[in-house]
């Protein structure tokens, strides 16, 4: 119940299904899930986001918290399969779209901010040495 909880505060919609009923709604999809078919086995609990990495970062977080350890099976993310436990800690750190663009702005603001800077400084210097130049004329 506590997952459930965290979850929904995550925004992170939580639903236990059945197996078989998963792989049909799979296979009436357009994108191809079939990595993930041989994951279904035992209980399944889909946990559905808007960002990539939250459910995994929920896991994480509640393993930490409590005694009762969820299992991580499989995980579809932008077109990419991440199948068993190893691969928990790799979906943790997978930025979402919304972080990669703001790194990408950043990268791209960081060569104007230095031009910037250094023209900046640049001009300085050049008003001291245009001012020392008048000085000593007079």
């Amino acid at each position: 119940m506590d997952l459930r909880r965290a979850a929904f505060k995550a925004g992170i919609k939580m639903m236990v299904v059945k197996n078989t009923l998963l792989k049909k709604a799979m296979d009436a999809c357009d994108i191809d899930y079939s990595g993930l078919y041989d994951a279904l086995a035992g209980p399944t609990t889909l946990l559905l986001s808007d960002t990539g990495n939250a459910p995994a970062k929920l896991i994480k977080e509640f393993r930490g918290k409590k005694e009762t350890i969820p299992a991580f099976k499989a995980a579809y993310v932008e077109e990419t399969v991440f199948i068993g436990e190893q691969n928990l800690d790799a979906l943790v750190a997978l930025k979402s779209k919304n972080e990669l663009i703001a790194d990408v702005v950043a990268l791209l603001q960081s060569p104007a901010k230095n031009v910037i800077s250094a023209l900046q400084s640049g001009g300085n210097k050049l008003h001291g040495v245009l001012e020392t130049l008048s000085k000593k004329e007079d």
